[in-house]
C-alpha cells in the first residue's frame, strides 16, 4: 500500500520511499505535474513560519504533528539553530516516520517523539504535555497534515480543541492543499493509499483560523508568505523553482495565526513593540485561568481514571 509520508518522501527527491509509493506518486504527477514544486513550497513555508516563531515572535515551544519523515530543515534543526533551548515534540501514527525519527533524535534531548494520532487532540495534548508547558506559549505546527483529515473526522473542532488547549500567545500554523478541478484528479492517487486526501476551497481553509490573528500576509499561496524575509534556512534551491505564474497559480495555502492576548484584536508587532500595562496584566489574568482550568481538567481526568 502506498505509504503518504513516503510519498511526500518521493516529491522532495529523498530515498525512503518504494516502488509503491513511487507508482502512486507518479499518477499524482501525472494529473499535476508541479506536486514535487508544492512540496518544497511546503517546505519552504515550514522553515520560513518556524524561523518567524523562533527569531521573532519568542516562541521556544514547537508541537508538530504529523510530522512525516525526517528531511532537510527539520523543525527541530531550524527553531534550536537560533533558540538552542527550544523544545520539540513530533507527532505521528505511522510507524515507519516514527522508526525514522527515534534513530535520527536518539542524542537530542530538546526534541521528543510522541506516538498519537492527530483526530485524538485530547491525547497529542496529554502526551505532549509530559515535555512542553502548556502555561507558555507553544506553536502548533499542522503542515500539509489537515487535507488528509476527512469532514467527518470533524478537522475543526480538532484544531478548536488544540488551540483551547494552549495559552494565549500562543500560535497556529497551517498548510493545506486546495481544492482545484487539477488537485482533485491527483488526489484520487490516495485513494488506496495510507491515508485519502480530503482538499478544501481557500474560503474553508481560511475558517480553520477563526478567532486568531493572523500573521503577516494573512492565509496566502506558500510561495507567497515565503518571499520577503531574508533569514530563516537555506531555501535558495527551492525559491528559484518559482516565478510569478507559479505564484499566483499554486494551490497550496499556508497561514500563521496567533491566539489573542485579550479579548479585542492586537497584533504581534504592537504587542512586541510596546505592550500597554493594562494589557499585560490582562495576559497574567488570562494565564492564570488557563493554568486554573488545565488543573481543574487534570484533577477531573485522573478521578475518572482511578474510578
Amino acid at each position: 500500500m502506498p505509504n503518504v509520508a513516503r510519498m511526500y518522501d518521493f516529491y522532495l527527491g529523498g530515498k525512503d520511499n518504494f516502488a509503491a509509493d513511487r507508482e502512486a506518486a507518479a499518477r499524482v504527477i501525472e494529473a499535476a505535474p508541479t506536486a514535487p514544486v508544492m512540496a518544497k513550497a511546503n517546505r519552504t513555508f515550514l522553515g520560513r513560519a518556524v524561523t518567524f516563531l523562533a527569531r521573532h515572535a519568542g516562541i521556544s515551544q514547537f508541537l508538530d504533528i504529523g510530522a512525516g519523515l525526517p528531511t532537510r530543515d527539520n523543525v527541530h534543526e531550524v527553531a534550536q539553530r537560533i533558540r538552542p533551548s527550544a523544545e520539540v515534540v513530533y507527532v505521528d501514527n505511522d510507524p515507519i516516520v516514527l522508526a525514522h525519527a527515534r534513530a535520527l533524535l536518539a542524542s537530542n534531548r530538546r526534541t521528543h517523539i510522541v506516538h498519537e494520532d492527530l483526530r485524538e487532540p485530547e491525547k497529542v495534548v496529554n502526551a505532549a504535555q509530559a515535555f512542553l508547558d502548556f502555561d507558555r506559549p507553544v506553536a502548533i505546527l499542522l503542515v500539509a497534515v489537515l487535507h488528509f483529515v476527512q469532514d467527518r473526522e470533524k478537522p475543526y473542532e480538532i484544531v478548536d480543541s488544540l488551540m483551547d488547549a494552549v495559552c494565549p500567545g500562543s500560535y497556529l500554523v497551517i498548510s493545506h492543499a486546495e481544492r482545484t478541478p487539477q488537485l482533485v484528479e491527483a488526489g484520487r492517487a490516495y485513494d488506496k493509499a495510507t491515508a485519502r486526501a480530503a482538499l478544501r476551497s481557500a474560503a474553508e481553509i481560511s475558517e480553520f483560523f477563526d478567532g486568531l490573528d493572523l500573521v503577516g500576509r494573512g492565509v496566502t499561496r506558500l510561495p507567497e508568505w515565503a518571499s520577503g524575509q531574508e533569514d530563516g534556512p537555506d531555501t535558495s534551491e527551492t525559491v528559484s523553482i518559482y516565478d510569478e505564474a507559479a505564484m499566483r497559480w499554486m494551490p497550496f495555502l499556508g497561514g500563521v495565526g496567533r491566539k489573542p492576548l485579550c479579548d479585542s484584536p492586537l497584533s504581534s508587532e504592537a504587542f512586541v513593540q510596546k505592550p500597554p500595562l493594562s494589557e499585560l496584566a490582562s495576559f497574567a489574568t488570562q494565564l492564570a485561568r488557563h493554568r486554573e482550568q488545565r488543573m481543574h481538567a487534570l484533577f477531573n481526568s485522573r478521578n475518572e481514571a482511578r474510578s
